[in-house]
């Protein structure tokens, strides 16, 4: 169940949107700054979907809290993570009228909304919108031109190394990394069984490559050996 928390003008909701946020986050926050465009803050429970797939495609969200996955459910049953937001990350722009994928809250998350219909009239009278939407929307098509290549032609360990490279580009902080996802979405997103996952991250563990401090909590101790193996 959605809980609302406030609903704004967009030019005050974002004027405190810190510095450190993604390139995306910085165009949604132009976006959300431009006249009668109005945002809307809401709070999931970990496990609550957000959307679904097939659903109409009403607006355009912007992680604050927490995480989110989206995914679609194969029709043997199986889940294919398609990406992972953050805060700070976009998500939801559908080139189509309905959702892709589903959406679901990793943690309890909380996502801020701006109404796509809005979006589209200020497109219209605004270039820099327009501009801004054009380059969130080719970010998502450059994730899934990499997520695919990453799919269909990388070893398993190979998909681990990028995987850990991308989190810790994202997420690392004092050289540590936080993983909100389990190694089941990990897998589901990696194309790999959750064993597969857990055999690769042991054996990087013994090679002295990572280190964790709990199950979620990893340390990368040689980047450049990973990044050999996304090479």
């Amino acid at each position: 169940m959605l809980t609302q928390m406030t609903t704004t003008s967009a030019a005050g909701v974002f004027s405190a949107t810190r510095a450190t946020l993604a390139e995306s986050a910085d165009q949604f926050s132009i976006i959300a700054r431009c006249s009668g465009v109005l945002a809307s803050e809401f709070s999931y429970k970990k496990e609550e979907e957000i959307y679904g797939e097939g659903e109409p495609s009403e607006y355009l969200y912007q992680v604050i809290r927490g995480a989110v996955r989206t995914y679609k459910l194969l029709n043997d049953g199986r889940r294919q993570i398609g990406a992972f937001h953050l805060p700070g990350d976009v998500f939801g722009l559908d080139l189509d009228s309905s959702h892709r994928l589903t959406a679901e809250a990793i943690s309890d998350t909380t996502v801020r909304l701006l109404k796509r219909r809005s979006l589209e009239v200020a497109a219209g009278s605004n270039a820099q919108v327009s501009h801004n939407l054009w380059t969130m929307t080719a970010g998502d098509l450059r994730h899934a031109e990499n997520h695919m290549l990453l799919l269909g032609r990388k070893t398993a360990m190979e998909r681990v190394a990028t995987f850990l490279l991308e989190m810790d580009r994202r997420l690392a902080k004092a050289g540590m990394m936080a993983l909100p996802m389990c190694r089941r979405d990990i897998g589901d997103y990696l194309g790999l069984t959750l064993e597969t996952v857990s055999r690769a991250l042991s054996q990087l563990s013994d090679q002295g490559v990572l280190a964790f401090s709990s199950a979620r909590q990893i340390m990368l101790c040689n980047r450049q050996q990973l990044a050999a193996m996304d090479a």
